[in-house]
């Protein structure tokens, strides 16, 4: 019995259709029908119900599904397990970040994480910061770096680095708070946790306040640049066009700069996630 002809089972279980089953393994679809095949003759049993273009399990193929999806999984975990091990690694470390981290400190903490650690296999998966604490929940990642405290209650959240969100402009903005907010769009929504109550208290003090929402903190750098808004963003995410004067700071006056949170989400505190969390405090304590 070969393991392709489990894949295609479970496949066209899915879709029931040998068509679509095709498409996703990137078959032909005689081969699809021939892997059936040969797998029912192995089994001596009839797994699908053939109904035109559709199929639909027998009693068997129900019965054998269970068997053949938990079959197919330990083979795929083991093949991957076997190759991290081939290049070396023993242990693996899976980690969830929301992309505003992604795209600032983490890849230097990691570069120098491998570097101190090369037995660690370390994985790195990008969510939005809504989706990382069921991605810690459910036990897909080990370790979770978010911008917001998650609405999960059975895993555990620390803050591990605050940072202030400063007002920044195009280059050629050398304005004050009140003038700058009067003449640009000020651009909203670019980060997952204070923007409700800072455009409370930017409507108090400028009512006339105009505002674009833009949910991606690269993309609003590169707005500003062009001239199409300020924005109140994390001084890790913008140092580097501070530095080189791309965007320029305007200084605060009415409203109270509010406070980036970057949160470690944890469910299973293992050997490596505790190494990991120990390197991370110790790299942002020196940021």
């Amino acid at each position: 019995m070969h393991i392709k002809w489990i894949k295609t089972f479970v496949v066209t279980a899915k879709f029931e259709n040998f068509r679509k089953a095709s498409e996703e393994l990137f078959l032909t679809q005689p081969a699809v029908t021939k892997h059936i095949q040969r797998l029912e003759e192995n089994l001596n049993t009839q797994l699908f119900e053939r109904i035109g273009t559709k199929v639909i399990l027998t009693p068997a193929g129900h019965k054998f599904y269970s068997y053949a999806r938990e079959l197919l999984m330990k083979y795929e975990e083991g093949m991957e397990e076997f190759e991290s091990w081939k290049q070396g690694y023993h242990r693996k470390l899976v980690i969830a970040t929301a992309p505003q981290i992604a795209s600032s400190f983490l890849p230097s903490l990691v570069r120098h994480f491998i570097d101190e650690h090369p037995t660690i296999e370390v994985m790195i998966n990008i969510l939005k910061s809504y989706d990382i604490g069921e991605e810690i929940s459910s036990g897909n990642a080990d370790i979770g770096l978010s911008r917001l405290l998650p609405i999960q209650t059975n895993i555990k959240a620390d803050i591990v680095h605050q940072e202030p969100a400063i007002l920044v402009g195009p280059n050629r903005c050398n304005l004050d708070e009140q003038s700058a907010i009067h003449q640009y769009r000020v651009i909203t929504h670019n980060h997952p946790d204070y923007w409700d109550d800072l455009l409370n208290d930017i409507k108090k003090y400028y009512p006339t306040v105009k505002t674009m929402k833009v949910n991606q903190i690269e993309v609003t750098k590169r707005f500003i640049e062009e001239g199409l808004g300020i924005s109140y963003l994390p001084f890790t995410m913008i140092k580097d066009e501070l530095a080189t004067k791309q965007l320029l700071e305007i200084k605060a006056d009415q409203i109270t700069l509010p406070k980036s949170y970057t949160y470690v989400l944890t469910k299973v505190e293992s050997d490596e996630v505790l190494v990991f969390i120990n390197f991370l405090k110790n790299a942002l304590s020196r940021l």
